[in-house]
């Protein structure tokens, strides 16, 4: 299935929404984690996507922050993998203040990451989420039955959007992570020991 949201309803929708989406930044980090922590709760990293993000850092260009007020109020990041041998995305988490949810942040985020991808030539997002959601972003498990997880996982819930058609089609096995490796935090010398440096 291709993407039904349009970059015209996601460029309407920004414009009239009470808060901004930017390319997260480092200083983004510290509420980032604490806002995924109080959404999916601090045992999130033991969930089998996790798996996928260990270790490596998001695709670069492809992980949004939401800000309103000076405070991030949503996120939503996007990872290299292979689906079977097929390049494709794994989008998540994607996550919103339970007090903004009700603005349209989590629709924005997906809309404008979906449209980010597709113009840097990816061709297929993958993701382990609630079809109900996400159906309406084209999301769906017609192209999905072949492929697993490094985990336990409910197949109902792992949802492909084909950005090109046909994207997927031959797309069977395993799901991996093939991004770049995170970097370590800086670190400098002081006083004959290493400290974190500041960012």
């Amino acid at each position: 299935m291709t993407a039904v949201w349009t970059t015209e309803a996601a460029a309407l929708i920004s414009q009239a929404a009470p808060f901004a989406i930017r390319a997260e930044r480092a200083s983004d980090a510290t509420a980032r984690e604490a806002l995924l922590d109080a959404c999916f709760g601090e045992n999130r990293h033991m969930r089998t996507c996790q798996r996928l993000r260990d270790g490596r850092a998001p695709d670069e260009g492809l992980a949004l922050s939401a800000v309103r007020k000076g405070k991030l109020v949503g996120t939503v990041r996007l990872w290299h993998v292979s689906a079977g041998g097929v390049p494709a995305l794994m989008l998540g988490p994607l996550a919103v203040d339970s007090a903004h949810r009700e603005l349209g942040v989590g629709a924005v985020l997906m809309a404008q990451a979906l449209a980010a991808a597709r113009a840097r030539g990816h061709r297929a997002v993958l993701l382990l989420g609630d079809a109900p959601y996400y159906g309406r972003f084209g999301f769906s498990a017609a192209k999905t039955g072949a492929l697993t997880l490094p985990g336990a996982f409910e197949p109902e819930r792992l949802l492909a959007l084909e950005l090109e058609e046909g994207a997927l089609d031959d797309a069977w096995g395993m799901i991996v992570p093939t991004g770049r490796a995170a970097q370590k935090p800086a670190r400098t010398r002081k006083a004959g020991r290493l400290v974190p440096h500041a960012a």
